[in-house]
């Protein structure tokens, strides 16, 4: 059975000498079932002194026909007094665990923070071990979450998994790249072919497919993409400065002295390693527009799938007589060939051309796609190298670390030495 619980543990009745009838039985009634009782007391009069009124109050309770009759335990301030301090006890006996809780949570709190904090420097040595540190933290950091993938340092930060993030920049990037083709391949089927077949003309074969003509082609195609790979790389890198910025700044967030140098380093790398990627994207974009060549076997297989509807094609706008004005072709559509009967002249050549640029143009996104994978993975290679120690400070490192070896085993046997010199002396 639990105790009762009271909102008013205690009741004070004052001016006891005023209205003393009915006090007794309202005081051992106790019909409002108050917990630790009834308390009379009788106020100050005038100028009374404490002491005046405390014999005043006990002369009261004495000698008063019906306040006397009150137990001794229910009246006077001392009485009340004690009372009080009992409740207050109860209430700090109740209430003390909680504080000590509070009291020791903040103090732990406040010591792991003093721990962490820095340790005051004041030499250039200790200034030199805290910047060592540091990059060396940071290093460590950046060699988990750019090289190996592990992102236990962040594993609520999903920014930080940087090989995830990365392989969706990827992925996204070849979405961007396919569907940033022409929207649909059956308007002006095969005009741009013949366009630019008829601008190319010269003295020569008949029937026979100019390369510059490809080319024209090709390099137009290219253009409309090229800024797409120089974006994906200029947001690669951005990304991978964010990254690097923040694990930098968290290593050395005691050291704001620290900070500014760190972040314009940091800045500077990325620039450097930037402009690098965009200037090798850009040569591997011109490449593209000037170099025709593949040796996947995927692009003869689709070109001479492609060329297969190649005669039905023909026969359907030039020879039929129903000289139909839609033409169905597998991979583009309905084709509207009314206007293309009047280029009958360069008709094969055009669609061989397109249908050779469809089967390449596959190869070349492909390319830019696996380029991009590719120098992902040599880049990685290269900041893992970047982060280790160069072969000068590692074997200065060795050195060092011998040579403290040697001292401590030499300073034993001096230690020894002397220790017998002693012995012999006395």
């Amino acid at each position: 059975m639990t105790e009762p619980r009271y909102f008013c543990v205690s009741v004070l009745l004052t001016k006891s000498d005023k209205a003393p009838e009915g006090l007794l039985e309202k005081v051992t009634a106790d019909d409002v079932n108050i917990g630790l009782g009834y308390v009379c007391v009788r106020n100050r009069i005038g100028d009374e002194s404490y002491e005046e009124a405390r014999v005043e109050e006990a002369r009261l309770f004495e000698s008063h026909p019906m306040l006397s009759k009150i137990d001794k335990s229910m009246v006077g301030v001392p009485v009340l007094a004690q009372k009080l301090v009992q409740i207050q006890a109860t209430s700090i006996a109740r209430n003390l665990p909680a504080i000590v809780k509070s009291i020791n949570d903040k103090l732990n709190l406040n010591v792991a923070e003093l721990r962490r904090m820095p340790k005051k420097m004041s030499s250039l040595s200790e200034a030199m071990t805290a910047f060592m540190q540091i990059i060396g933290l940071a290093k460590e950091s950046l060699r988990k979450i750019l090289v190996r993938g592990e992102f236990d340092e962040y594993p609520d930060e999903q920014n930080m998994h940087c090989t995830a993030r990365l392989v969706e920049m990827l992925n996204h990037y070849s979405v961007e790249l396919h569907r940033n083709v022409e929207g649909n391949p059956a308007n002006n089927f095969l005009m741009e072919e013949i366009m630019v077949l008829e601008e190319a003309k010269g003295i020569g074969l008949p029937n026979f497919l100019p390369r510059s003509a490809f080319l024209t082609v090709l390099q137009k195609k290219v253009n409309g993409i090229s800024s797409i790979p120089i974006n994906f790389a200029e947001k690669v890198w951005n990304y991978v400065e964010d990254v690097v910025i923040s694990v930098i700044m968290q290593h050395s967030d005691n050291y704001y002295q620290l900070q500014l140098s760190f972040r314009r380093a940091g800045h500077n790398l990325i620039a450097k390693m930037k402009e690098r990627s965009v200037n090798w994207v850009m040569e591997i974009v011109e490449m593209e527009k000037l170099t025709d060549y593949t040796c996947n076997p995927e692009y003869l297989s689709e070109w001479n799938k492609l060329m297969a509807q190649e005669d039905s094609f023909m026969k359907d706008v030039l020879t039929n007589e129903e000289r139909p004005s839609m033409v169905k072709l597998e991979g583009f559509g309905d084709i509207e060939v009314e206007k293309l009967r009047q280029y009958s002249h360069v008709l094969q050549q055009a669609f061989d051309m397109k249908m050779r640029m469809t089967a390449y143009w596959k190869i070349v996104l492909k390319r830019l796609v696996d380029c991009y994978g590719l120098a992902f993975a040599a880049l990685w290679g290269g900041i893992e190298r970047m982060l280790e120690e160069s072969p000068s400070v590692a074997a200065k490192r060795q050195k060092i670390n011998k040579s403290i070896q040697l001292l401590k085993k030499s300073k034993e046997v001096v230690a020894k030495i002397m220790d017998k010199i002693g012995t012999f002396s006395d």
